[in-house]
C-alpha cells in the first residue's frame, strides 16, 4: 500500500486500488512530476535516484515541465545535451507552448 499522505496526487485515480512496488512506474511518474517535498522525499527512498535517473531517461522526462524536469536534471545529474534535446523535441514543445500561455 502506498502511504496515505500520497493520496492527494491521486485525485483523478483510486488510490486504493494502487499498489507499490506493482504500480511503481506510474506513481513515480506522477510524483516526479507534482510531488512535494515530502512525497519526493519518500519516494527517492523508495526507489533510489538510480532507478529514477533510469525511469526519466526511458521516458525523456514525457511527464514532466521543463521547470521540473530541469530541476531533476540537477538533482539526478541527467546529462544537460540529453535533457536540452528532449526539451527542444517539436512535438513537446507544441504542448509546452500550449500550456504556458
Amino acid at each position: 500500500m502506498l502511504p496515505p499522505s500520497l493520496r492527494r496526487f491521486f485525485w483523478d485515480q483510486d488510490f486504493d486500488r494502487l499498489r507499490w512496488p506493482e504500480d511503481l512506474e506510474p506513481v513515480a511518474r506522477r510524483l516526479l512530476a507534482t510531488g512535494d517535498g515530502p512525497a519526493l522525499k519518500w519516494l527517492r527512498k523508495e526507489v533510489g535516484d538510480g532507478r529514477l535517473r533510469d525511469l526519466i531517461r526511458r521516458t525523456r522526462g514525457k511527464d514532466l515541465d521543463a521547470r521540473r524536469l530541469r530541476f531533476w536534471q540537477i538533482v539526478l545529474d541527467l546529462p544537460a545535451e540529453e535533457v536540452d534535446a528532449w526539451l527542444a523535441d517539436p512535438a513537446r514543445r507544441v504542448w509546452e507552448e500550449r500550456v504556458s500561455r
